[in-house]
């Protein structure tokens, strides 16, 4: 490692990696060589989450930054990038659905995304959960008459069943001038910013010229739209006009697990409501979990509002103002309200937070682990769960495949998929092996709790001795289960009898879903390869038949059926052949 007295009395973003150089840790300081200092001087005193992370540590790296504030963001990128073992990793990553105005078109449209972009148009949301959305567009273009399509204008067109349903103002087929759809899209856009007594004012004016004008039909039309939309805002839940657009974020925690809860009102509406799970929590403080989940949850495709308010202040308060203004491209502020409406609504926030915790907690995953434990006699709770599978035909083009299970979820940045290397024709005994044994080195030494065997017995007792032969090498032997089909049972080292697995208790499903989900990875992988092979000219497998003696043999006979119909005298005769390399050729190409 470095010397650490040569390191730079900077701001600055460092990494911990362990000896396969595979990142740890990120962290971010105002003073590199203080903090990094801090974690390897004796007499230290570092959590229990910091302590067994420096056991694996061999190597460090840093990168200067010109300030705090660019120190933040790249440890931001750096952490979604890796996804680094011993940081708190907020596991969501969704693109919310945003409803998208195209203001910027000359025939504008709605249309749900989950990537907002600077390119003019108006976005509303996000909207959580989407069936929020749904019922929002769906009322749009049932009383707002704007085009459902995304097609281009160039000629006239025929009108579609949308404008014989009287859900589309036809601008396709020239039915409504620009002027008119113009005022249409106006009206959309009052209903999405939530200006809603202002739409229902104005139209009810338009409802009054139109009967002036004996349009009465017309004016029909206005007069139902009306009171679908005073319908809406009766339904919807208005928090308070004059919030505006605001998150409110409260927290519960318990333990070493916090869940956080997020209240998106926008133009003092309420459009959503989001829970969020953060484990591995540990010794953080308060400030510093916020500090987390605001970096992580804002990195992602949500757009921030003008204000986000939460029960405590985060730390680097300042600097996360000014990273979510630069996002926005204006201020952002970040607030703990004391007192008032935006005070209730934390406080609410906090108490769903609880809620959700809590029913979580019921149907928890440690209790889904310890009925695993039970089930299948094993002397320890697993926290992780690794799975292996074969695939091949007839021993041609085999490949194997790992998955990785842990907190609740499968861990796809840990799958690995490997070219059986060793082992010729059928022999899924010896794949197995090698597969068992590759993946141990890959991993150095640290497998999961459990290790999942796709197959039954025998599978299991051929997965046992490679794990006692790679024992030296292990950092901690895993408990070894085999799960088999028809019916789904799973095999323990230790006895003969199979435990069936068709109950449909959670454990079963558990178990089972991690043993279907390394064999499609094993399936998906070998069905790539094979694709590729069978995409492979009969030629390219033939040695000494490189491109140029392909090329020249498709150019004089045209095709493989010709080549292999041709005489040794006609193949020798070509440029660049041989009798030796023609009699070679054939003898392949009609073996």
């Amino acid at each position: 490692m470095q010397k650490l007295s040569s390191l730079p009395a900077k701001p600055g973003v460092y990494l911990f990696r362990d000896a396969r150089q595979k990142v740890l840790y990120v962290g971010k300081a105002k003073d590199l060589r203080s903090r990094i200092k801090s974690y390897f001087q004796k007499g230290s005193v570092l959590d229990p989450r910091k302590s067994s992370m420096m056991r694996d540590v061999r190597h460090y790296s840093y990168i200067v930054t010109g300030s705090e504030l660019e120190a933040f963001v790249l440890e931001a990128n750096l952490i979604k990038q890796f996804k680094p073992r011993f940081n708190v990793i907020l596991r969501d990553d969704k693109n919310y659905p945003y409803l998208k105005l195209t203001v910027q078109d000359e025939w504008p449209g709605i249309e749900v995304v989950r990537k907002v972009k600077k390119d003019g148009a108006l976005y509303f949301g996000p909207y959580v959960p989407a069936a929020g959305l749904r019922d929002i567009l769906s009322f749009i273009r049932r009383h707002f008459r704007i085009r459902h399509c995304l097609s281009s204008f160039d000629r006239p067109m025929k009108p579609c069943i949308q404008y014989q349903m009287g859900r589309c103002a036809a601008p396709c087929a020239g039915h409504i001038t620009p002027e008119k759809y113009a005022r249409l899209i106006d009206e959309v856009r009052l209903f999405l910013r939530g200006e809603k007594k202002a739409l229902v004012d104005h139209l009810e004016e338009k409802m009054l010229k139109l009967s002036e004008e004996m349009k009465y039909e017309e004016a029909a039309e206005v007069r139902d739209r009306i009171r679908a939309i005073e319908r809406t805002m009766e339904s919807q839940k208005v928090v308070s006009p004059e919030l505006g657009d605001r998150d409110f974020i409260g927290f519960y925690r318990e333990d070493n697990e916090v869940e956080f809860a997020v209240f998106f009102v926008r133009n003092g509406y309420m459009i959503g409501m989001k829970d969020f799970r953060l484990r591995a929590a540990y010794e953080f403080s308060e400030g510093e979990l916020l500090r987390v989940f605001l970096m992580q949850f804002y990195s992602g495709e949500i757009v921030p509002p003008a204000e986000i308010l939460t029960p405590v202040p985060p730390e680097d308060a300042d600097t996360i103002e000014q990273w979510l203004g630069q996002r926005v491209g204006k201020r952002v502020k970040v607030g703990t309200p004391m007192r008032g409406r935006k005070k209730q609504l934390v406080d609410m926030a906090v108490e769903n937070a609880m809620f959700a915790f809590r029913n979580r907690k019921e149907q928890s995953i440690d209790d889904l682990l310890r009925d695993v434990r039970e089930r299948l006699h094993l002397a320890e709770t697993p926290v992780s769960i690794g799975a292996f599978d074969i695939s091949n035909i007839s021993g041609e083009e085999a490949v194997g495949a790992f998955v990785y299970w842990e907190s609740g979820a499968f861990d796809r940045d840990r799958y690995r998929r490997l070219m059986i290397r060793t082992v010729k024709g059928i022999d899924d005994y010896s794949m197995m092996g090698e597969l068992i044994s590759r993946i141990v080195k890959h991993f150095n030494g640290s497998l999961p709790d459990l290790l999942l065997i796709d197959g039954g017995k025998a599978h299991l007792e051929s997965a046992r001795k490679v794990i006692d032969q790679q024992g030296l090498f292990l950092k901690k032997k895993p408990d070894l289960v085999a799960i088999a089909k028809d019916p789904d049972r799973a095999f323990v080292v230790n006895s003969d009898s199979p435990i069936g697995l068709e109950d449909r208790r959670r454990s079963s499903l558990l178990l089972k879903s991690i043993r279907d989900e390394v064999h499609g990875v094993a399936v998906g992988y070998h069905r790539k390869k094979r694709g590729k092979a069978l995409l492979k000219s009969p030629l390219e497998r033939i040695p000494g038949i490189g491109k140029k003696r392909r090329l020249e043999l498709l150019r004089v006979f045209g095709s493989i059926d010709n080549i292999r119909n041709a005489t040794i005298t006609m193949i020798a005769a070509l440029k660049g052949f041989n009798k030796r390399v023609a009699e070679n050729l054939l003898n392949e190409l009609r073996a």
